[in-house]
C-alpha cells in the first residue's frame, strides 16, 4: 500500500461525497472488503456502494485486491491517507467547494469519533483512559514556522505508524492535528 496520495482536483471532486467518504474510511480503517459488506456497515444498497467504490477507484483511491471470486470484488484503499495543498486550488471555484466541504466533513467526523470515546472511556482500562483523550496548547509562529510544525508533527506520525504491530494489546489510535488560527476573524497581511 502507497503511504500518501496527492490530491488533485478530479480526486478531491471524487471524495468529496458523503458515501465515498465514508467508504473510504471504512477500507482504510477496518481493511479490504466487498461492496456488500460495506453496504450492510453503512446501512446503503449493494449498487450505490459498487458505483461509488468504482469512482474512487478512477482517481486511485481504493482499488480492487484481486482476491474475489466472481462478481464479488475485494476492495481495499490504495493508500494509508492523503493530502493536499489548499493553494494549489485557487481559481478552481469546483475544486474549492470540494475541498470546503470534505474538510467540514472531516471535522464532523472528528466530533462524532470524540464524543463515541468519551462515551465509551469508562470501560477502557485505566492506562488507555490516561493515554487518549484531548489536549489543546497554540503557539505563535508565522507561515513558514506552522508548516515546519506540521512536517515535523507528521515525521512523529510516521514513526510510530506500524510500531504496535504484532502486539495483540495494541489498539489503532486516531490522530488528527488541525492548525487554525486563534483569531480566525483577523484578516492577514495581503502577501
Amino acid at each position: 500500500m502507497d503511504d500518501i496520495l496527492r490530491l488533485n482536483a478530479a480526486a478531491l471532486r471524487v471524495l468529496a461525497h458523503p458515501l465515498r467518504s465514508r467508504l473510504l474510511t471504512q477500507l482504510r480503517m477496518n481493511g479490504p472488503s466487498t461492496a456488500t459488506d460495506l453496504a450492510n456497515r453503512l446501512t446503503t444498497n449493494t449498487g450505490a456502494t459498487s458505483y461509488h467504490l468504482r469512482k474512487l477507484e478512477s482517481v486511485g483511491l481504493v482499488s480492487d485486491t484481486g482476491t474475489g471470486a466472481g462478481k464479488r470484488r475485494v476492495w481495499r484503499a490504495s493508500t494509508r491517507g492523503h493530502e493536499w495543498t489548499t493553494s494549489e486550488f485557487a481559481g478552481n471555484a469546483d475544486a474549492q467547494a470540494s475541498l470546503e466541504w470534505l474538510s467540514r466533513h472531516y471535522m464532523s467526523q472528528l466530533g462524532e469519533w470524540t464524543e463515541q470515546w468519551f462515551q465509551a472511556q469508562h470501560g477502557w482500562p485505566k492506562e488507555w483512559r490516561d493515554a487518549l483523550g484531548y489536549n489543546d496548547d497554540s503557539v505563535l509562529v508565522t507561515a513558514e514556522q506552522a508548516a515546519a510544525l506540521q512536517n515535523e508533527l507528521y515525521a512523529v506520525l510516521r514513526r510510530y505508524r506500524d510500531v504496535g504491530a504484532g502486539d495483540p494489546s495494541a489498539r489503532q489510535v486516531l490522530i488528527s492535528a488541525v492548525l487554525v488560527p486563534a483569531h480566525p476573524g483577523y484578516e492577514a497581511e495581503p502577501t
